[in-house]
């Protein structure tokens, strides 16, 4: 991949959308993980306003100082970028206690819960990108958005616009080192941080980030049954994945009335 020219061509669509829907830069969401520290990076690099906001929900120490290192690095590099930290975990607690059920009765709660924090921090980024009329800046790659569905409907997948999501997660961390980003987030094992233990992407998903990005080169070629081993076991992970996120990602059904019943 040709990061440099990768970096200016996405920085260019950035500022050319900004444009056609007349806002005035971006905001974005800061996880201390390698995605949102790659598309604040290049929103910076528009030289328009950006505003980096944490949103820390319970979250564990590491991935606070990560986000906090990332966002203090962007403003002494990029004098266009502001930062904010909205410490939401009180404002979830009171949610989670007003919806409390059995947990025996309802074995998904923890899931459930888990995805109300994503759609929580969808809703402080709407706010905050009214108020200064910015765009949403959207964090997912590839293989999150369009291969296992490993997003929040309405939650991390409800924004405005998706920089990366054309480049697989492999490619990220090339632009990562090409951006300079803090070393200690270029480390950091992928997690979502919407758990209260610690939970990496790949323990969570069953496969790491290169074996679904080989799954989703030949899933259009081949099925499960052509391989053997550890293949084998990637690509019925991918396709179980696949298939069951295909609401996320196609247009809503809608309902259509015949003419002979509405007239």
């Amino acid at each position: 991949m040709h990061n440099q020219a990768v970096i200016r061509h996405i920085v260019g669509w950035l500022k050319d959308y900004t444009g056609k829907a007349r806002a005035k830069g971006f905001i974005v969401g800061v996880s201390g993980g390698i995605d949102s520290a790659v598309v604040s990076a290049l929103a910076a690099r528009t030289g328009l306003p950006v505003l980096l906001l944490e949103m820390p929900i319970r979250q564990q120490p590491d991935q606070v100082s990560r986000a906090q290192a990332h966002i203090a690095d962007l403003q002494q590099r990029f004098t266009n970028v502001s930062g904010m930290s909205v410490d939401l975990t009180p404002t979830f607690d009171t949610f989670a206690a007003g919806v409390e059920v059995d947990e025996h009765a309802f074995p998904n709660k923890q899931l459930a819960l888990a995805n109300a924090r994503s759609r929580l921090r969808m809703l402080t980024l709407y706010y905050y990108g009214q108020l200064h009329g910015l765009l949403v800046t959207g964090t997912g790659n590839k293989i999150e958005d369009f291969g296992v569905g490993f997003f929040t409907k309405y939650g991390d997948g409800g924004v405005d616009i998706s920089p990366i999501a054309d480049l697989t997660k492999t490619q990220v961390y090339e632009l990562a080192k090409e951006l300079e980003i803090i070393e200690s987030i270029q480390q950091a094992a992928p997690t979502d941080g919407l758990w209260d233990t610690e939970r990496t992407d790949e323990e969570q998903m069953g496969a790491s980030y290169p074996e679904l990005e080989w799954a989703m080169s030949v899933y259009e070629t081949h099925q499960p049954e052509d391989f053997s081993g550890r293949e084998r076991e990637v690509l019925e992970i991918y396709t179980r994945l696949h298939r069951a996120m295909q609401h996320k990602i196609q247009p809503i059904p809608v309902c259509k009335i015949p003419e002979t019943l509405l007239g």
